[in-house]
């Protein structure tokens, strides 16, 4: 194997890798956002970790944040949450979630 063959594949690796990550960080922050959202709906226990659930499986629908950001606006109706206000509650979490797997290791 040549020395670029080499490099290629540490690419390749540290971009799956790379990717994995960010998966895992996206599904912790939308099931935090989940949690975050039942508690401005009065949920808890078991109710919210299925809302949490639901949040995260929104986010299947289609490339992007905006079918989770859909979801959680919908839910939130007539809660005085905005839009904007959800998108920074995600962006505070998405920065709460790559901690959290920092540290998982």
């Amino acid at each position: 194997m040549t020395t670029f063959d080499k490099r290629e594949e540490g690419f390749e690796k540290k971009f799956a890798h790379d990717e994995e990550l960010r998966f895992k960080a996206m599904a912790r922050r939308n099931k935090l956002l989940g949690l975050w959202a039942a508690g401005q709906l009065g949920k808890s226990g078991a109710d919210a970790e299925a809302y949490a659930k639901e949040v995260v499986l929104a986010d299947f629908e289609e490339a992007g944040d905006n079918d989770v950001l859909r979801k959680v606006a919908k839910d939130l109706q007539g809660k005085a949450i905005d839009e904007s206000q959800i998108r920074a509650k995600m962006s505070e979490l998405l920065d709460q979630a790559i901690e959290q797997i920092k540290k998982s290791g």
